[in-house]
């Protein structure tokens, strides 16, 4: 027998080795994967099921596991949030949430509009949007990265009577990312194209504008998960606060914090661009003060076209310059 009559068979006991070691790992991979998919209708239930005991009723329609073999999706036709005792509900339309294999700690989730809230203190709000969808990058024990991005969202009240809606805002697009930065939390976000409806301000015009804003809440991580009642003892600080429309922009950066008393606390820097568009805009929003603003932002012609000017307030007393503006009334 020559050598390669005796490697033929060698091959084939490799090849056969081969074959049944992918099978067994794929029966391993089918077998967690149904598993998994098990353990998560039944803790979806278990939680509903809790929620319900305690007198609220919660619930995800219809929910489905699917994509096997090559993804993890969970889906339900809608889902419904209410608390009587505490008077607040939600509901929103159809949810899917999907992993990949190869990223299974990076989820991508769709939600689908309206989302309905009713909370006390608050007119019921009706919010809807044309494309919701928020990316996940888990990790242990926080994730390492929660983005939300929105198209064609727009907001109004959604009265339980018969009397008619008030649109609120709308924006082209909107934006929000949250990551945790050692103690703190990172916010980054973004409105484009923002219109709010004059009857939602007593009639005050506003024109369309763009905001956008990158803060950081300050020993964040450790109030997740824990209800924060007041703004006493919060501190954030604001890399950047920018509104424009137009030629027009306002930037607002520097610390703010509110100490136990509820006196606020700030040393900001306030930057303008085109300060007589911004004057036109305040005075169009604010006219009972349009007088006042047209002065006041004529005194800063003498600054150049984008001056800038510190905003201090020390214990609920602010000043802009040296300008006393008055105190601010203690926060809860």
């Amino acid at each position: 027998m020559t050598s390669s009559d005796e490697r033929q068979p060698n091959k084939r006991r490799r090849l056969i080795w081969l074959a049944a070691f992918i099978v067994v790992l794929f029966a391993l991979y089918s077998g967690g994967w149904f598993y998994l998919a098990d353990r998560v209708r039944s803790e979806a239930d278990k939680a509903v099921a809790t929620l319900n005991k305690n007198g609220v009723e919660a619930g995800c329609a219809n929910l489905q596991v699917s994509g096997y073999p090559l993804s993890f999706t969970v889906s339900c036709d809608n889902l419904a949030y209410e608390d009587d005792a505490k008077n607040i509900a939600a509901s929103a339309g159809s949810f899917n949430a999907a992993a990949q294999i190869i990223q299974p700690l990076s989820p991508v989730a769709n939600l689908r509009g309206p989302l309905r809230t009713s909370v006390p203190d608050m007119v019921p709000l009706w919010i809807d949007w044309d494309n919701l969808q928020a990316n996940f990058k888990l990790w242990w024990p926080l994730p390492r990265r929660i983005s939300l991005e929105a198209e064609g969202l727009s907001g109004q009240t959604d009265p339980a009577d018969d009397t008619d809606p008030v649109q609120l805002f709308s924006a082209g697009k909107a934006s929000g990312q949250l990551q945790p930065n050692g103690e703190d939390i990172d916010y980054l976000g973004s409105f484009g194209d923002l219109e709010v409806d004059p009857d939602a301000i007593g009639g005050r015009v506003l024109p369309v504008f763009d905001a956008s804003g990158d803060v950081t809440l300050k020993n964040g991580v450790a109030l997740i998960g824990t209800r924060v009642k007041s703004l006493r003892g919060q501190a954030i600080e604001i890399r950047n606060l920018d509104l424009s429309s137009g030629t027009a922009r306002i930037t607002v950066s520097g610390p703010l914090s509110v100490d136990a008393e509820g006196l606020v606390n700030a040393d900001l820097m306030i930057r303008l661009k085109d300060p007589k568009a911004v004057a036109a805009i305040l005075g169009t929003a604010i006219p009972e003060q349009k007088s006042q603003i047209e002065q006041g932002f004529s005194a800063l012609a003498v600054l150049g076209n984008e001056p800038s000017m510190p905003l201090k307030v020390v214990r609920g007393k602010a000043s802009l310059g040296f300008i006393p503006l008055g105190k601010i009334k203690p926060v809860e």
